[in-house]
């Protein structure tokens, strides 16, 4: 294969984050955008020693899994949400497998693995998100044109450019009174000529449409993000957008001044037009209030899910000491404030912070305090010890060096992870798993259906003595010329291994070894506590071992 050649194939999985996989003459290609079961036409795009990566050229045959049409008139084109025509059931269940396919392999990798060599945690499926559509509680429109020097269009950006906007007056991610919004701002400044912002040359007007909507309260804020360089009259479109039959409120009307060279939407200055620039959301009983630009879980149905799941995870903290370690507006460390003697948060981004304070106020909670700073510092400058951990990092997760300060400074027999992408989580396990810590249960909560994007619930325990089975040798109960000196443990295991294909603990053989009447040792083997669980050898594994028991003439 050779970069620039065009192939057609049936994507045979699609591991995360959307990487299809396609088998061509032994070999596997790596193509985004796909649904399993599709049969593609692709081009080689890329090609580094054995890695192939291909571009998505057409879809020729459809996927079985595509039971429905689409529900938006720019799908495929858009991007944002992939897998719209498949059955939700069927969305939930590949990113499970796709989660646990990750982790399965490093938590292998990381030697925890049960009698069979299988990797033993347990992994509780996915639980999805109460509403399939119009979830999103915030989205972040661009103004541009469909094609060079094409019309004024407001809307999403096109999969795989950063350039052409493709007009989404139909996205069924958001509610309708959004859509609403985003097709009356749009007519707007098309009847009216008004230029947008050229990200190359750094001129122009129009940069993007920042729409929050509460899904408690219907309350909505219109947030007109421009340039400097002209000045219009919004009164009129203030009139307008007032006058719209929506479900909700327009509570605010703001405009943002951004002149910055970077396409992030962030404010020079801010401008109220009309009401206020804030509302308030509900979460678990709790209020929580939201600003143009405060981090908060887009998907609020979704996030009561996400937290009552972590909730569960975390279990009992009466009289202990949480810390909630990239806490962002505090959503969790309020969650569990009222089951906890103290939580502490710990956020970089100032405005976050700020906001968890205030959220706090709102609430009424006295026993969270919010610490403004990196976590790789500031977790060296705390006073106190936590008992419990909970962490929900950015996408990227834990930073490298702060990953093992967290692990060994504190040693907490129990850490939530909470993560927003797996491969960021697998790649912090396996570290964690260097300092003793094994993986208990997962679950994972889908917060953006139709999309590549899943969440996980992790519980991390940190094995003590207890959690093993203590080996208690005597050697003087050893008689040197016994046949149980004819075979170390090892070379059973390995012949076992070699000739049956099987992996057999010590604990497995000897208990066969009690039944053939061979001494191992009063206690060898046996279980520190009286109660513990001890496996019993299975019959296929029994047999096996004593085959090699008598190949080593020890029966």
């Amino acid at each position: 294969m050779k970069k620039g050649e065009i192939y057609e194939g049936i994507i045979e999985k699609v591991d995360f984050p959307n990487k299809g996989r396609i088998i061509i003459d032994g070999r596997t290609v790596t193509v985004k955008n796909g649904i399993p079961g599709q049969k593609v036409r692709f081009l080689i795009n890329k090609k580094r020693g054995d890695r192939l990566e291909g571009r998505l050229l057409e879809v020729l045959e459809k996927s079985p899994l595509e039971k429905r049409e689409p529900v938006c008139s720019i799908f495929p084109a858009c991007g944002g949400c992939m897998y719209q025509t498949m059955e939700y059931e069927d969305q939930l269940n590949m990113k499970a497998e796709q989660v646990k396919n990750l982790l399965d392999k490093v938590i292998v990798n990381a030697g925890q693995v049960d009698e069979d060599g299988s990797p033993d945690y347990m992994f509780e499926g996915i639980k999805g998100s109460p509403m399939e559509f119009a979830y999103r509680n915030k989205m972040e429109f661009s103004f541009g044109d469909e094609y060079k020097d094409g019309p004024l269009a407001l809307g999403l950006h096109k999969k795989g450019s950063t350039y052409d906007v493709l007009n989404a007056y139909d996205c069924k991610l958001v509610h309708e009174d959004m859509t609403k919004i985003l097709q009356c701002v749009g007519e707007y400044f098309r009847s009216r000529n008004v230029s947008y912002y050229k990200k190359m040359q750094h001129v122009g007007y129009l940069r993007h449409l920042l729409l929050r909507r509460a899904n408690t309260t219907g309350e909505i804020l219109v947030n007109l993000v421009t340039t400097s360089q002209e000045e219009h009259d919004l009164e009129p479109l203030k009139e307008e957008l007032l006058a719209l039959p929506l479900e909700g409120e327009i509570v605010g009307f703001l405009h943002i001044i951004n002149d910055a060279l970077s396409d992030m939407v962030q404010s020079d200055e801010t401008r109220i037009l009309y009401g206020k620039d804030y509302f308030y959301e509900e979460i678990l009983g709790l209020k929580f209030k939201v600003t143009p630009f405060s981090f908060f879980q887009p998907n609020s149905y979704g996030a009561e899910v996400l937290y009552n799941t972590a909730r569960e995870y975390i279990g009992d903290t009466k009289d202990m000491t949480v810390f909630d370690l990239y806490s962002g507006t505090g959503t969790i460390s309020q969650i569990l404030s009222p089951v906890a003697k103290k939580v502490i948060g710990v956020e970089i981004v100032e405005e976050a912070v700020q906001a968890a304070k205030e959220n706090a106020e709102l609430n009424g909670i006295d026993n969270c305090r919010f610490i403004a700073g990196d976590v790789l510092k500031v977790i060296d400058e705390i006073e106190e010890k936590p008992d419990f951990i909970v962490l929900d990092p950015p996408r990227d997760g834990i930073h490298p060096k702060a990953l093992p300060k967290i692990r060994d400074s504190f040693r907490c027999e129990r850490i939530v992870y909470i993560s927003c992408k797996p491969t960021s989580l697998a790649r912090d396990i396996l570290e964690f798993s260097k300092g003793g810590y094994h993986v208990k249960r997962v679950c994972c909560v889908d917060m953006f259906p139709n999309t590549v994007h899943v969440e996980t619930v992790v519980l991390l325990s940190q094995q003590k003595p207890d959690d093993t089975i203590e080996i208690d040798l005597d050697l003087d109960e050893l008689d040197a010329t016994s046949a149980e000196l004819k075979a170390t443990y090892q070379e059973i295991k390995d012949y076992v291994l070699k000739e049956f294909g099987l992996k057999v603990s010590s604990l497995y053989i000897s208990q066969v070894k009690r039944k053939c009447g061979i001494e191992v040792g009063e206690n060898y083997n046996l279980p520190k506590s009286e109660n513990a669980r001890v496996p019993q050898c299975p019959k296929e594994k029994e047999d096996a071992i004593k085959a090699a028991l008598k190949y080593y003439a020890m029966i």
